[in-house]
């Protein structure tokens, strides 16, 4: 049930019944090496406080799909249509937009695409609200709607440094129904569209699809995104940004 905006579900629940790992696939070809590696922790810099009319480098058509109510968006700008490698940047709005902190991270290891497919190893392109939360551990003190529940476990027969991808998520709504647990298995556009795109814990290189960052930018995340400021995600290669 939910208490105070927080839904707590054991491991026995019904999600867990069907265990849907993220990224929309299977996981287990991901790779275990480096690839770059996570770098450094959250951090700011000097465009902190500087106010900003709209979102760096994001061109009209995607800033027009960024709802009016919005005060939050999570900015992830690719380095490459088929680069791995990319940076998560939380902007936050009063009078005017600010960046507030800024991570490392890492997208689907083949890259970026308009039109994503199960199992294509790239993430999609484009702006999507963010809604429902959860993990393998407890609650750090999430906004959004957080499901604990050991069925976001990733499987061991994955490389160990893969383990804990999935001990806090928060799920990107694409191709999924929001106010339901990250892992609920329901696609509305249907199977071949892919699905389980998260915001999760980063293993050092690409994904399935999902965007991964350091532990501690999760945590900061999960407990400074606010379902009452209109969370959402603007996210791609820097190119499909800006065009």
């Amino acid at each position: 049930m939910r208490i105070a905006g927080v839904v707590r579900v054991a491991a026995a629940a019904v999600v867990s019944s069907v265990f849907l790992t993220s990224c929309g696939g299977s996981g287990d070809d991901e790779d275990a090496g480096d690839g770059g590696g996570a770098r450094k922790a959250g951090r700011t810099d000097a465009r902190a406080a500087e106010n900003l009319k709209r979102i760096p480098d994001v061109g009209d058509r995607l800033q027009s799909r960024i709802p009016k109510n919005s005060r939050q968006v999570v900015a992830v700008y690719g380095e490459g249509r088929n680069s791995a490698d990319a940076t998560v940047v939380l902007y936050t709005k009063s009078a005017a937009w600010k960046k507030t902190r800024s991570w490392p991270a890492h997208n689907g290891k083949k890259g970026w695409t308009p039109n994503h497919r199960e199992n294509d190893k790239r993430s999609p392109v484009g702006v999507f609200t963010l809604s429902d939360a959860g993990g393998v551990l407890a609650d750090p003190g999430a906004r959004l709607p957080y499901t604990e529940s050991a069925a976001f476990q990733a499987p061991h027969y994955w490389p160990k440094t893969h383990w804990h991808d999935f001990d806090h998520v928060i799920a990107i709504d694409y191709n999924r129904v929001k106010g339901t647990p990250p892992n609920d298995p329901t696609r509305p556009q249907g199977q071949r569209k892919g699905g389980s795109i998260w915001l999760h814990m980063d293993h050092g290189s690409g994904t399935s699809g999902c965007v991964s960052l350091s532990k501690s930018g999760m945590r900061y995340l999960l407990r400074t995104l606010d379902p009452k400021l209109r969370p959402v995600v603007v996210m791609g290669d820097k190119a499909s940004l800006r065009g």
